[in-house]
Formats: structure tokens, C-alpha cells, sequence
């Protein structure tokens, strides 16, 4: 799956094709395309419902899930910008609380696409402002934003007044972009990633934190000083603790005692408490308690240690539980290797990972727990080849997709395949098993 995906839907594609096309100018960084192309528009950006803006290396997407359904099982109608897109590019842009439909999709990217002109947008840029131009004009009760790379220089902050903002996990992830030598940027990498993720903070919106080293968060809190922005970290602001089959919140307007989220993963108990968190440190929305609970059952992010129900390429291993995983760095492989220890005990993975991403990212925190391990390629991209992994010991092989990787393994096997690598490797998944996210 390439970045403008495709569509069945003549009129999107036409559009699509124009998107794909599209390039960040070399040497160009900054806002000023972005903000030249709000101002075009009208502003959409000044027009929205209450902003939940939200970055993060890991668990920002499942965050944003889980801030939505909270406030969805309060009553609430909800926009949401997410990305990357697993087998659509609908579903980056949910409007009132729906994927957009193609019907309103075609035209709205051919106005953002022509109105564009001479700015040199990106695809990012043209399909933000194609998402802030839909929320504008369709009542909502709040809008969910999440970051697409970084933060001070990514496409969605031209957010003026956000109700709160947030920062997730943070880790290494995006070096080349993230990492380029900036005069004044801090020099320890970790450290400038949370620098980088702080520039979402804005005046008087408090940025809500989880909890980081000391040097991250002496960053983080230089950034939000600066902005104006009230900054509430973890383990000051409020404190949250998973234990037994509980999540135990408290801040200083009280304590709540809910159950674990349905997502599986020890890992979604902090990004809950991060959505808690920000639902209770903004004042434009109330949402009680007993929708944070059904929230927190009710939410779903595809990809993101999602158990693969019936369809074409699970039937080919009837027997056995198969689990698709997007994680493709450290932090996500240190998540994935807990929850194999925990849950699922020695699997059989089927890999692929971007060229551009460590192949060890995930083996390393898989180790003791592989059966085998089937190489695929990531469709559409330059990936990882068999060479890239280095597992002494454990049966590797490769395979021209994961179909042919789940024949591999055959009907009769009664283990645990573990999909993982990629988000691209996930979409192309969830296509092929007839399990499009809605």
C-alpha cells in the first residue's frame, strides 16, 4: 500500500493520483506552505470544535481511540484525523463520527489539491487541510487530531487554540527528519525527540504528559513554558496504576477505579490513563465516569495487537490464532515481546519490516519466543530481505507474501502466527483477510 493508496471510486482515485504525485521540496521545512494554504481556505482551522491534539512516537494513535470512544460513549459526535491509513485512505479522515464517504471525499481533496497551486504542499499538508476543511463544515462536538510526524514542524499544528494537548511513549523513531541538525535543538537524541513533540504546546491549552527521563521532561517543560502552555506529567499532575484487572486514576479533582481496557496489551493501560488525563485537565467537555468505563471497553485500533477473525488468509491456517502487529521500532517491539511472554507464549512470526526501519527493532525483544521466522516483503515499499535478520537457532525463511508464508506454515499447524513489521505490511493484511477497518 503506497501513501495515496488506492480507490475503487474513479473521482477519488483522480484525486489520489494528484496526491501521489505531490513531494516536499527539498531543503523546505517550517509552516509557512501550511499556513499559506489555511489562509486560503478560510481558515479552517479557526472553525473547529474543541481540539484534542496529540503526538507521540508509540500510543498515539491508540490514545486518540481511546479519547473518542470515551467521548462518543458520552453522546458526544466526534471528528477524528488519523494516520497512516491502513487499506483506505478514508479512513485518515472521520467526519461526525464516520469514515468519509467517497461521495464527499473527491471533491473535497480537488478543491484543497487546485486552491493549492504554487505552494508546493505535500501530501501530509494537502491532507490535513483537506481534513480541517470537512470538520469546519460539519457540526461536531470535539475534534481529534493526531500528530503525523513530530510536532513543531508537522502539518496539523497551525492548530490555533486547542482544548488540550498531549504527548505519548516517546522513543526513536523518524531519525532522518527528527534528528537533522538544528542550531539550538537539544544534541541527546531522546531528548530532541521530546523537544520536537513538545512544539505542539500552545498558550493557556494544557499539554498533558506521560512519564519520561529527567532530561525529556526538563525539555518538554522548557517547551511548554515558553508556549504558555499549563503542563501536567504523569506522577504530578496525575498519576495512574494498572493493577489486577483495574486502572486506578487520580488527580486533584478526585480518583476513579476503572476497568482495564479492552485493547489488548499491559502497554494500552497508559495510553488510556493518557486520554483520562486529558478528558479531565480540559474544561470545554464533561464526561462522566461511566462513559470513560464504556469507553474504554468499547475502543478499537485496528493493526495494534488485533486477533485476524475468519477470512481468506486466516482460513488457510484453520487451526491456528493468528495476531497482526504494526509496531515497527524499539519501543513497539518491547511492547509485542511482553505481550508474547504474557499471552501468547512461542509463535511462529511472519516479518516485514521498511528498509529504512532496524530489523531489530522487534527480534530483540522477541528472543526465547520464536518457533520460526517467514521474511515478506512490505508491498509497495523497499523492505527488509531475509539477510536483515539474525536469529541463531530459529528456522528462517522467506516468502513472496504472507499468504504464501501462512501455506508455509500449513493447515494443520495448531500454533501461534504473529503477523508484524509494518502498518503497510498490516493494511495489505487486513485487505486480503476481508477485514477493511470502518
Amino acid at each position: 500500500m503506497a501513501d495515496g493508496a488506492s480507490s475503487s471510486d474513479p473521482a477519488v482515485q483522480r484525486q489520489l493520483d494528484r496526491l501521489a504525485a505531490l513531494s516536499l521540496p527539498q531543503g523546505r521545512l517550517g509552516l509557512d506552505a501550511m499556513h499559506s494554504l489555511m489562509a486560503r481556505l478560510d481558515h479552517p482551522e479557526r472553525r473547529l470544535p474543541p481540539v484534542f491534539h496529540i503526538a507521540g512516537t508509540n500510543g498515539k494513535g491508540s490514545t486518540a481511540a481511546f479519547v473518542r470512544a470515551m467521548l462518543e460513549a458520552d453522546g458526544r459526535c466526534v471528528h477524528a484525523y488519523t494516520s497512516p491509513h491502513l487499506v483506505r485512505f478514508n479512513e485518515r479522515i472521520r467526519v461526525a463520527g464516520s469514515l468519509i464517504d467517497d461521495a464527499a471525499l473527491a471533491p473535497l481533496l480537488k478543491e484543497v489539491l487546485d486552491l493549492s497551486g504554487d505552494l508546493g504542499a505535500s501530501f501530509f499538508e494537502i491532507t490535513t487541510a483537506a481534513a480541517f476543511l470537512a470538520f469546519a463544515r460539519t457540526p461536531a462536538d470535539a475534534t481529534i487530531v493526531e500528530v503525523g510526524l513530530g510536532g513543531r514542524l508537522d502539518a496539523t499544528n497551525v492548530l490555533p487554540r486547542p482544548a488540550v494537548t498531549a504527548i505519548a511513549a516517546l522513543g526513536i523513531d523518524h531519525e532522518a527528519f527528527l534528528l537533522a541538525e538544528e542550531t539550538g535543538s537539544p544534541r541527546d537524541p531522546l531528548t530532541r525527540i521530546a523537544w520536537e513533540k513538545a512544539g505542539i504546546a500552545k498558550q493557556h491549552a494544557p499539554l498533558v504528559t506521560q512519564c519520561y527521563s529527567a532530561a525529556m521532561a526538563a525539555a518538554i517543560a522548557g517547551v511548554a513554558e515558553t508556549a504558555g502552555a499549563p503542563l501536567v506529567a504523569r506522577g504530578g499532575g496525575w498519576h495512574a496504576d494498572a493493577q489486577a484487572d483495574q486502572l486506578h486514576y487520580r488527580d486533584q479533582a478526585g480518583t476513579l477505579d476503572l476497568p482495564l481496557p479492552a485493547l489488548p496489551g499491559a502497554h494500552q493501560a497508559d495510553n488510556a490513563a493518557l486520554a483520562i488525563a486529558m478528558l479531565r485537565h480540559q474544561d470545554q467537555l464533561t464526561v462522566s465516569a461511566g462513559a470513560m468505563e464504556r469507553g474504554l471497553a468499547a475502543a478499537h485500533w485496528p493493526a495494534r495487537l488485533q486477533k485476524l477473525g475468519h477470512g481468506p488468509l486466516t482460513d488457510l491456517v484453520p487451526q491456528a490464532t493468528v495476531w497482526l502487529d504494526g509496531g515497527h521500532n524499539s519501543n513497539a517491539g518491547e511492547a509485542l515481546g511482553a505481550f508474547v511472554r504474557e499471552r501468547m507464549g512461542p509463535v511462529h512470526l511472519v516479518i516485514g519490516m521498511l528498509a529504512n526501519k532496524n530489523s531489530d527493532a522487534l527480534l530483540a525483544h522477541l528472543k526465547g519466543q520464536l518457533r520460526s521466522i517467514t521474511v515478506v516483503p512490505v508491498p509497495g515499499h523497499e523492505s527488509h530481505d531475509q539477510g536483515a535478520y539474525t536469529a541463531p537457532d530459529i528456522p528462517t525463511a522467506s516468502a513472496s507474501n504472507v499468504e504464501a508464508a501462512l501455506r508455509t506454515l500449513g493447515p494443520e499447524t495448531r500454533d501461534t502466527i504473529l503477523i508484524a513489521g509494518s502498518l503497510y505490511l498490516s493494511g495489505d493484511v487486513l485487505r486480503r483477510n476481508d477485514m477493511i477497518p470502518d
